[in-house]
Parts: structure tokens; C-alpha cells; sequence
């Protein structure tokens, strides 16, 4: 008979998903010339109103790299809930999807995990773009779908659902070494694939870079303030704080914004 997994403490599945984070960040910065932003340098560090819950949050840019968030939230030693995400927005010199990573631990013990290519255009419209970008995903979304130790995960916000791609991966599951380990593999295969198409990529016509960068800052704007998590932050951080952590997300208080 094969031994039931055990589940991992809350502690240990942190690390190891924040780990994750760090392997796909590291494997960005060898690709990319990223250079920290200074405009949330003061939120390498910092921790809710009472103290229990602590949070980092850094952000980087570049010349291909417009805006990329590293952050976690939680107190895995304290509290089930943990969250991390590293979200990769591209510069408008090419139209390759955007990338988004985003594991936490919920309250309930089970791990999250969301992993998604994020369209530039009009899907329903443009099907070279979901053919070229969303069909190779589509094979390991419907496996995933059938895979026993998963649960789909349904956000009960409109706006998020209509946010991720068709393809987009996101579940929870037991807090398995197991599981963990699929997340990395599939987090690795998704960052992988997402660095051939960018070297592979045709530029964007110089006149049509503005509309796109438009339309980036607009999606990653909007995505950041409709974040259902943020009424919840605000208990935890105060509104002061929290307004600064979801203007981080899209780069408010860069210069130039």
C-alpha cells in the first residue's frame, strides 16, 4: 500500500512556496536588467496595526520590464493565512502575454496557487494571439482539472474571474511536499515557456506602443484596486497603508505617475 502524504506545517509550506518565488525571480534577473524601484523601498519591511501580521514587498524595472512586484504577506508561524506573489508586466516593445505567480496558505490549512499568462488583447477576437499564447497551456489545464489532489479554485469576484486567461491555472490543495513540488514544476515550465516567446517575439510598431502601454497600466491599475483581499488589508494595515500596498502593485508612486 503507498503511505497517505503528510501535511506539511504552516512554517515549512511558507518557505518552501516563497522559495519558489525566489527560484523564479532569480531565473528573471540572469534574463532581464531589473534595477529596484525606490518608490516602495520602504516596504521591504513593514507589519499591521497590531503587530501579528508582517508583509515585504519589492519592485523592479527595466528596459523589457515595466513593472515587476515581489512581495508576501502573512505570519506563518502565527496565522494560516499567508499570500506571495511575483508578477512580471513587460515593456510595450513587444505584445507577449504578462506573467503571474501568486501561492499563499489559507485559513483552512490548504495551499493556493494561481499561475497565469495574462492577455494583452482581445481574445474572444484575436486568435493568432490565443492560439500563439493560450492553446499550448490548454493541454495542462485540462490534466490539472482531472488531477485527484487539486480543487479548483473559483473567485467569487466578476472582475477576477473575467481577469485570468481561459488557461489559467489556479487551485488549492493539501499541504503536501508532493504538491509543492508540482507547483514548482509547473511554475518553472510556465516561466520557461514565457522566456521563449519573449526571446522569440517581433516587435511592437513604434506607433502602437503607446496605446499598448496604455492598456498595460490600465489592466494592472484595475487589477490591483478590485483585489477583493484589499477590504480585509485594510483591517489588518489601516487604510493608509493599504492604499500604499495596492498603489505598489501597479507603480503609483513611481516618478512619472
Amino acid at each position: 500500500m503507498t503511505q497517505q502524504p503528510t501535511n506539511l506545517d504552516n512554517k515549512t509550506v511558507f518557505e518552501q512556496l516563497w522559495g519558489i518565488t525566489k527560484e523564479l525571480h532569480q531565473k528573471l534577473e540572469v534574463r532581464f536588467q531589473l534595477h529596484p524601484d525606490p518608490s516602495v523601498e520602504d516596504l521591504q519591511q513593514y507589519s499591521s496595526l497590531d503587530g501579528n501580521m508582517k508583509g515585504s514587498l519589492t519592485a523592479f524595472s527595466g528596459k523589457e520590464i515595466d513593472w515587476l512586484v515581489h512581495s508576501w504577506l502573512g505570519n506563518p508561524e502565527k496565522s494560516n493565512f499567508t499570500t506571495m506573489r511575483l508578477t512580471t508586466w513587460l515593456a510595450p516593445h513587444i505584445q507577449v502575454p504578462h506573467l503571474a505567480f501568486e501561492f499563499g496558505t489559507l485559513p483552512n490549512a490548504d495551499i493556493f496557487f494561481y499561475i497565469d499568462y495574462i492577455p494583452r488583447t482581445e481574445l474572444l477576437t484575436d486568435l493568432a494571439y490565443l492560439d500563439r499564447y493560450h492553446e499550448p497551456v490548454n493541454q495542462t489545464f485540462l490534466k490539472l482539472q482531472s488531477d485527484s489532489r487539486l480543487k479548483l479554485f473559483t473567485s467569487k469576484s466578476a472582475y477576477i474571474r473575467l481577469f485570468q486567461s481561459p488557461a489559467s491555472l489556479c487551485y488549492t490543495s493539501a499541504p503536501t511536499f508532493e504538491t509543492i513540488e508540482l507547483i514548482r514544476t509547473l511554475a518553472h515550465e510556465t516561466l520557461d515557456r514565457w522566456l521563449t516567446w519573449v526571446d522569440a517575439a517581433e516587435p511592437v510598431p513604434e506607433d502602437a506602443r503607446t496605446a499598448l502601454a496604455s492598456r498595460d497600466l490600465a489592466l494592472r491599475r484595475i487589477s490591483a484596486e478590485r483585489d477583493p483581499g484589499n477590504k480585509f488589508a485594510a483591517q489588518l494595515f489601516g487604510s493608509e497603508l493599504t492604499d500604499k500596498l495596492v498603489r505598489s502593485l501597479w507603480g503609483g508612486d513611481r516618478i512619472g505617475h
